[in-house]
């Protein structure tokens, strides 16, 4: 439903409102439609839209809690009445407590504050919501005529107040964050952390952006502000996806347990299960992922990321029937490019390349959907054009994306790029990046040390090679249906390593101090 925008706040009027880094004009001055039309086509164009796998769709997009309507605790706090019991009550206590309502309640939400912005277009209490609640469907449901709405109505709720509002700041953050423009949510949150910094609702769209900028000792600190501040279970989800990049696999199965075991909804529990889910597969027990996404889909219906969790887990477990139906079920549910291009992979792997056409087909266009949207995916993007289009472009493409925000997935997706296009030099560069706990590459990723132990064995370090295929393995022996056999394949190709020669990493700290890339304008330092 579409809400009659009222004029945007001109150019020079003096009013406080903050500029938004992604859109230079009002939005209110563009229709989705606009800008579908002024959105780049995939041949020639800026950005080329395709998808990729479940690690990077973790580590690159926002997390479930990720804080989108973790903001709304505090929209309705200056004097607005509570909403009579129902479905919009219970939305507002679900988000009350800084977690998921469940999608009906949701949209009797979005239809409330449509009502009453009709009613009182000046409220900019209720724009905010509406915003917030927009983009929360956007991502749960891949609803991209959502996004542009988000933005209107959070735009709004700033220029009808555009001093002491943190809640549409806050919801900028998040939506910026959930498009994949991470300076863009910096800037939002930062301005919304400095208007009210004990607000613990700007931390957890903070935390997202630090990360998808590879800012670590940013992250750290948010971190810190956001638990001194809340303790509860979003908090906790908050600080198990932290843990998980920095490689402590205990203490982030520790917090999300802790969250889940707090839960007071089905569609939060359902989100601590599916994270809990991706937990376990990431470290290669597909059974224990199984049980957490089944588990998370039987207590919630449309928890579409624990659907095609089940498809990766069951493939992997061989019931290649039964993955094919869960990844047609998510996908049905929540079209985006990522399932699109694992179930594409799997029927790769299952010989059936008619299919797997068609799913890559797809990939395309929900990518090109998506990007008309604002949406913003390149790493996962330029690993699918390295491995199913073109690498050059790909380079082209995420070296861009490096230069904008160098985060720990767009090195390993540039590298993979750089590699594929036959520059295995400049590739090891950021595969050392994303794969060194120097720079903040601490995560356990198979994806990642597979992509790094690939160019070592191009350049002929055996050595190296050897062990980050191996390593590979040892985190995840299922991470992809296609890369997980050639990482066997390249192990065995590479033999034995030489009986009484040197240590297999001999050599190595020099190797990777020269192969580390320059450090990018404008982009923050590695720590």
């Amino acid at each position: 439903m579409e809400i009659e925008e009222r004029e945007p706040v001109p150019a020079g009027s003096g009013r406080a409102v903050p500029a938004g880094p992604r859109s230079e004009e009002p939005v209110g001055e563009r229709s989705p439609e606009a800008s579908a039309a002024r959105s780049p086509e995939p041949s020639g164009a800026r950005r080329s839209p395709l998808g990729r796998r479940a690690l990077i769709g973790a580590v690159a997009g926002c997390a479930v809690l990720g804080g989108v309507l973790v903001l709304l605790p505090s929209l309705d706090g200056r004097g607005a009445a509570r909403p009579a019991p129902g479905p919009v009550a219970r939305a507002v206590s679900a988000v009350g407590a800084g977690v998921p309502a469940a999608l009906p309640d949701l949209t009797a939400l979005i239809h409330d504050r449509e009502a009453r912005v009709r009613a009182r277009p000046r409220d900019d209490v209720s724009w905010a919501v509406l915003g917030v609640a927009y983009t929360e469907r956007a991502r749960r449901t891949a609803a991209a005529a959502s996004w542009p709405k988000a933005e209107k109505a959070l735009r709004r709720s700033l220029e009808l107040r555009p001093e002491d509002n943190a809640a549409a700041l806050e919801g900028l953050a998040s939506l910026a964050g959930a498009r994949g423009d991470f300076r863009a949510a910096r800037q939002w949150g930062e301005s919304a952390e400095k208007l009210a910094p004990k607000r613990w609702t700007t931390y957890p769209a903070l935390i997202d952006a630090y990360s998808g900028l590879g800012d670590h000792k940013a992250v750290d600190r948010a971190l810190g502000r956001l638990l001194a501040l809340r303790s509860g279970p979003a908090a906790q989800a908050v600080a198990a996806r932290v843990y998980r990049d920095r490689g402590r696999r205990e203490d982030a199965a520790a917090a999300i347990s802790d969250a889940a075991a707090g839960a007071a909804g089905a569609p939060e529990q359902a989100a601590f299960l599916t994270q809990a889910g991706d937990l376990a597969w990431e470290r290669g027990d597909r059974q224990e992922s199984l049980d957490h996404y089944r588990a998370a889909v039987r207590t919630d219906a449309h928890a579409y990321d624990a659907l095609a969790g089940q498809g990766r887990a069951l493939a992997a477990l061989g019931r290649t029937s039964e993955a094919l139906r869960a990844y047609r079920a998510a996908l049905s549910g929540r079209p985006v490019p990522r399932y699109a291009l694992e179930l594409g992979e799997l029927y790769d792997t299952l010989g059936r390349g008619t299919e797997a056409r068609t799913q890559y087909a797809l990939v395309r266009d929900l990518a090109r959907r998506d990007g008309a949207a604002g949406v913003d995916d390149e790493p996962v993007l330029g690993l699918f054009e390295a491995d199913h289009g073109d690498p050059r472009a790909a380079v082209r493409e995420v070296r861009a994306e490096w230069q904008r925000q160098p985060g720990i997935a767009v090195a390993d997706a540039l590298g993979w790029a750089l590699h594929r296009a036959g520059n295995d030099q400049e590739a090891l560069g950021f595969a050392v990046r994303a794969t060194d706990k120097e720079h903040g590459g601490d995560v356990r990723s198979a994806l990642y040390a597979y992509h790094r132990g690939q160019i070592e064995r191009d350049l002929g370090l055996s050595g190296p090679a050897r062990r980050h295929l191996a390593e590979a393995l040892r985190i995840n022996p299922y991470f992809s249906p296609l890369l997980a056999p050639a990482a066997r394949e390249a192990l065995t190709a590479l033999g034995e390593p030489p009986a009484g020669g040197p240590p297999e990493d001999s050599g190595e700290a020099a190797d990777e101090e020269r192969a580390a890339p320059p450090a990018t304008p404008g982009a923050p330092a590695a720590h």
